[in-house]
C-alpha cells in the first residue's frame, strides 16, 4: 500500500468519456480525401444500420382524410392520417395554397421539443405556446404562403402522439407538456428494449411520409424538402442521409460535433445513437446525403449549441461537399438570438438554393 502516490484518482464516469469521445474510432469518417461514391455508400449503410429503424414494407401507407377541408383564408388545410408501420398511424395536417395549381412542392415540417405539429400551424393550444410561436416555429404557415404544400407531421412522442400513461407513472406530472423528459424520455429507452431507436423510427415516418406524396396527385414527388428546427433538425439531417427523395432540407438549432454538443451539454435522450462515434461524427453524415441541398440556420447565442463547435462542424461538411464537388449544395447562416428558427435568414437563401 502507498501512502504518498501522486496518482490522481477519477471517479466520475464522464470524464473517462469525454476522454473516450475525443479518441473514438470514426471509422468512417471523411479523411480529407476519399470522398468515393464506395465511401458515401458505406457511410449511408451504416447510418441506416446504426438508427435501427422499422423493417420496409413492401406497400404503400394507406392514407385516410379526417373531416372536411377547411377553407383558411389564403390555403385550404385538411387532416389526414397514414399508417407508417403496423400499430403506428401518423397523424399530419396538409396546407395547400388557394392560389396556382399543382401538383405542388411539398414541404415536410418537423417540430422539435414543443407542444405538436400545431405550431406549425401557429396555434397557441397549451402554456408556453406563445414562446414557441415567437421564435418563428409557424412552419407550415410560413411554407404555404411560398407556394409549398406544407405537410405537418406529428413525431413520434411529440403532440397526438405522446406519451399518454397517466401521470402517476411517469412521474411528470409537475413538468411542462413539452419538456423532454415528459415527451420523449420514456418512448426512447423503451424503443432501445426493442433493439430501435426512437430517432431511428422518426427517420422511418419521415420515409413513410415520402411514400405517401407519392399517392397525393396533387403532390409533385419529386420536389420533396424537409423543414425542421432543434429535435426535427436532427431528424431531418439524418433523413437526408437514406431518404434520397429529399431534393433540399433546411434545419435549425441542432448542428454541431458530437464532442462540442450533446457528448458534453445536456441534451434529450431522443439524440443518442448508440455506436455513432464508432463510425463517425455528426458532420460526417453529410457525406451519405447525395444530391440533397442543406441549409443550417443556427443563433449564435443557442446555449445547447455553441458557435465555435458549430463552424467547425460546418468546416467540415464543406471539406466534404468539395471532395464530391458540389460546394454549392450547403450553407449555414447565422441568427442573433438562441435556440430558434430564424425566418428572415433561412428563406430567401433556401429559395434561392432549391430553385
Amino acid at each position: 500500500m502507498c501512502d504518498h502516490c501522486s496518482t490522481q484518482f477519477v471517479f466520475d464516469p464522464q470524464d473517462l468519456h469525454f476522454n473516450l469521445m475525443e479518441v473514438a474510432p470514426r471509422r468512417l469518417a471523411f479523411d480529407g480525401q476519399d470522398a468515393s461514391d464506395e465511401w458515401a455508400s458505406a457511410l449511408r449503410g451504416k447510418v441506416s444500420e446504426l438508427l435501427r429503424m422499422p423493417a420496409y414494407p413492401h406497400d404503400a401507407p394507406a392514407i385516410s382524410f379526417r373531416g372536411e377541408a377547411q377553407d383558411m383564408g389564403d390555403h385550404i388545410r385538411r387532416e389526414l392520417v397514414f399508417e407508417a408501420e403496423p400499430g403506428a398511424h401518423v397523424p399530419v395536417t396538409m396546407l395547400t395554397p388557394k392560389d396556382g395549381k399543382g401538383p405542388w412542392p411539398v414541404m415536410i415540417c418537423l417540430q422539435g421539443h414543443t407542444t405538436g405539429r400545431h405550431i406549425s400551424m401557429g396555434e397557441a393550444k397549451y402554456p408556453g405556446d406563445e414562446n414557441s410561436l415567437g421564435g418563428d416555429r409557424d412552419f407550415g404557415l410560413q411554407a404555404v404562403r411560398r407556394g409549398f404544400v406544407a405537410l405537418a407531421l406529428e413525431l413520434r412522442a411529440f403532440g397526438e402522439r405522446n406519451d399518454s400513461r397517466p401521470d402517476p407513472v411517469r412521474r411528470t406530472h409537475e413538468l411542462a407538456r413539452n419538456d423532454d423528459n415528459r415527451t420523449c424520455k420514456h418512448s426512447a429507452m423503451t424503443a432501445l428494449l426493442l433493439g430501435r431507436t426512437l430517432l431511428g423510427e422518426r427517420v422511418f415516418d419521415v420515409r413513410r411520409i415520402c411514400d405517401a406524396i407519392e399517392q397525393i396527385p396533387e403532390l409533385d414527388a419529386d420536389r420533396i424538402y424537409l423543414m425542421g428546427q432543434s429535435g426535427g433538425g436532427t431528424v431531418g439531417w439524418y433523413a437526408a442521409a437514406v431518404e434520397p427523395r429529399l431534393r433540399g432540407v433546411m434545419l435549425a438549432s441542432f448542428f454541431g460535433t458530437v464532442t462540442g454538443t450533446i457528448g458534453r451539454i445536456d441534451h434529450c435522450t431522443d439524440n443518442y445513437l448508440p455506436d455513432m462515434l464508432t463510425w463517425f461524427d455528426f458532420p460526417d453524415i453529410a457525406g451519405a446525403f447525395g444530391d440533397t441541398k442543406v441549409l443550417v440556420v443556427m443563433g449564435r447565442q443557442d446555449p445547447l449549441f455553441p458557435q465555435a463547435s458549430v463552424k467547425q462542424a460546418a468546416e467540415h461538411v464543406r471539406s466534404i461537399f468539395s471532395a464530391q464537388a458540389r460546394s454549392d449544395a450547403f450553407d449555414l447562416r447565422f441568427g442573433e438570438e438562441g435556440h430558434r428558427f430564424y425566418a428572415a435568414v433561412g428563406w430567401p437563401r433556401f429559395l434561392e438554393m432549391v430553385k
